[in-house]
């Protein structure tokens, strides 16, 4: 069922399978994101949503440096290229919860 309501969301199996190996590396986010990127509370920011141009910038400022941040400059370290398109392409299929960029 599952598989296959992928299939419907996101048009191919290829896809589908890629969008649930981004959900099994979005998994690490959802430690401080909240669970499918519904942060809660104020201090951490929702991923659901988000545009993954925007989420690609932003994860390429932690890893360059240029945003500072306590544990984000490590974890995006850990991902490859390729697994960061992934996960953003996965939060940003994923309903907002709020206005995003």
């Amino acid at each position: 069922m599952c598989l296959c309501a992928s299939v419907v969301a996101f048009g191919s199996p290829a896809l589908a399978q890629d969008m649930t190996k981004a959900r099994s590396l979005a998994a690490t986010c959802a430690n401080c994101h909240g669970t499918n990127g519904r942060a809660r509370g104020a201090v951490m920011a929702p991923l659901a949503g988000m545009k993954a141009e925007v989420m690609l910038e932003t994860l390429a400022d932690y890893r360059s440096g240029k945003r500072p941040g306590t544990v984000m400059p490590q974890i995006v370290k850990g991902y490859t290229p390729e697994q960061l398109r992934l996960v953003a392409a996965y939060f940003a299929a994923l309903p907002a919860t709020e206005a995003r960029p």
